[in-house]
């Protein structure tokens, strides 16, 4: 799941309903709720639903971070911080966290929250066995004994669990009658600073400010969030002013784009990040050591100057420098032909004789077709075949869960802390595990990790799982993108973030044209 965005072109909320058509480009409607006016944001993809429990679409979560909240939530530093809970409590023994709901906060139809509603809203999680569910992995009751107070209750000490809890809106409240009614995946109702108006398939999407929102009604009277699937629409659309705000900035355009003062520009290095993985149920890739020969031969360097021109920092492991998780490592670092001898010598130590290879990647994101046309030429000198297999992305999930690939690439996005990096995707028992990787000392200290509540020791535990993990080639990690966004410099109030949660709770537009200080 990538942030390939893009933005648009011309909105405009038109009476209490939403419609987009009629209004020439540019054009403003307010709102009113004594705001500034509406926004205009272009994202590069229709959500595939928006029902946040189970969406994994990205492009839905850029739209869901605006009308849902979790109990808690990451700031700019990706320190977790009060939201919907003011406050909370641990017992001694780590087993029992108590929250405090904030009091007077409603949802977008009027009706209160309650601690029922987080309690419904997690036990359908848990229940249903939901896209977030194995984020209650160490839960096993969940009770609201009054209702300003959640208690969540666990069978070992969780020191990720307010990550868990708030990290994304995955784990967002949710009103019981929304669900129940089952309008949730196409008209939600949240407690956010911005609720539904109306979709307009294939077009958009639009928003309106909540003026009752617990932390403050927006600056703007409402936004609308456009489709657009090419980046350089949108930019030109950003350009013109008759898009106000876009992620989907082509990445060859971005030293450009540093001198333009016309738009404001922010590269942001991320904790999203781009692999391989090689099918461990197939010979030969069930042997390490022809794993270890295909990471040799990758050129990162090479994939980072085609897919990100640049943008992208190379990167052997899954967490990024400047993270305080981040462990260095560098084995795979070998350049030219130095790097094929040492494959070549592995693949004799194998016995493998090279042929084909089938490469599993998505038109969704079209990374990884670039990527995959440069791994071709990375493994050609070693005598293997790369055929490109490229699908669209419902294809690309089913050929990936049924295991008919033997190499693939994909992104993981908006991780904080170390288990979002590695359990589901590296624990033998893990639920993102398509490549098959079985290690117990990995599955010892990725279980580990999740009950250490001594950081340095946590640190160490993961330190040594991650380095086991690019060992023994479970992924061959190749990058950590950076989050590329460009705004209206009368766009004020926004920042981007490293996470990707796109949030314009606190963005204002000066109506004069001009960034306001």
């Amino acid at each position: 799941m990538t942030r390939t965005a893009v933005r648009a072109a011309v909105l405009v909320i038109c009476a209490f309903l939403l419609t987009v058509t009629g209004c020439s480009t540019g054009q403003r409607v307010d709102l009113g709720e004594g705001t500034s006016g509406a926004l205009i944001a272009a994202i590069a993809g229709e959500p595939d639903q928006l029902d946040p429990h189970k969406t994994t679409a990205y492009f839905s979560f850029e739209v869901l971070e605006n009308v849902f909240d979790t109990l808690v939530e990451p700031d700019e530093n990706l320190q977790m911080q009060p939201a919907l809970a003011q406050s909370w409590e641990v017992s001694p023994d780590q087993l029992t966290w108590t929250f405090r709901l904030r009091p007077g906060v409603t949802f977008h139809d009027g009706s209160p929250l309650t601690a029922d509603d987080v309690v419904f809203s997690y036990r359908r999680i848990i229940d249903e066995q939901l896209a977030n569910s194995d984020k209650f992995a160490s839960v096993r009751a969940v009770e609201a004994p009054d209702p300003g107070t959640v208690v969540v209750r666990v069978d070992r000490p969780t020191p990720n669990m307010l990550t868990n809890l708030g990290g994304f809106k995955g784990m967002a409240i949710v009103s019981r009658a929304n669900v129940e009614s089952g309008q949730i995946a196409t008209h939600p109702v949240g407690t956010g600073p911005f609720s539904f108006l109306g979709q307009k398939s294939g077009d958009s999407i639009s928003l309106r400010a909540n003026p009752d929102y617990w932390g403050g009604a927006p600056g703007v009277s409402g936004m609308t969030f456009r489709f657009i699937s090419e980046p350089s629409t949108a930019l030109s659309a950003l350009q013109a002013g008759e898009v106000d705000w876009t992620d989907s900035v082509p990445p060859q355009r971005v030293a450009q784009l540093r001198d333009d003062e016309s738009l404001e520009l922010a590269v942001t290095p991320s904790n999203d990040y781009w692999y391989l993985a090689l099918n461990q149920a197939r010979a030969p890739w069930d042997d390490v050591r022809v794993r270890q020969a295909i990471a040799y031969a990758i050129d990162r360097d090479a994939i980072v100057q085609a897919t990100s021109y640049g943008t992208a920092a190379v990167n052997e492991l899954a967490i990024p420098q400047g993270n305080p998780w981040f462990t260095p490592y560098d084995r795979y670092r070998e350049d030219g032909e130095s790097g094929l001898d040492t494959a070549r010598t592995l693949l004799r130590e194998a016995g493998t004789q090279p042929g084909d290879l089938d490469m599993l990647v998505t038109t969704e994101y079209p990374e990884t077709v670039t990527a995959a046309q440069i791994v071709a030429d990375n493994l050609a000198p070693l005598g293997f075949t790369v055929n490109i297999r490229t699908v669209d992305f419902a294809t690309w999930l089913d050929e990936q869960n049924s295991g008919n690939f033997d190499m693939l690439m994909m992104g993981w996005l908006g991780n904080i802390d170390p288990d979002d990096f590695y359990y589901a995707q590296h624990h033998t028992d893990g639920t993102s595990n398509a490549q098959k990787f079985a290690n117990p000392e990995v599955d010892r200290l990725l279980d580990a990790g999740r009950v250490e509540t001594d950081e340095q020791a946590r640190k160490d535990e993961y330190a040594k799982a991650a380095t086991l993990i690019a060992d023994e080639v479970s992924y061959i990690y190749l990058y950590n993108p950076s989050v590329i966004q460009a705004w209206n410099p009368a766009l004020s109030g926004y920042e981007a973030r490293r996470d990707g949660a796109v949030r314009f709770r606190t963005a204002s537009l000066n109506p004069d044209g001009e960034a306001q200080s």
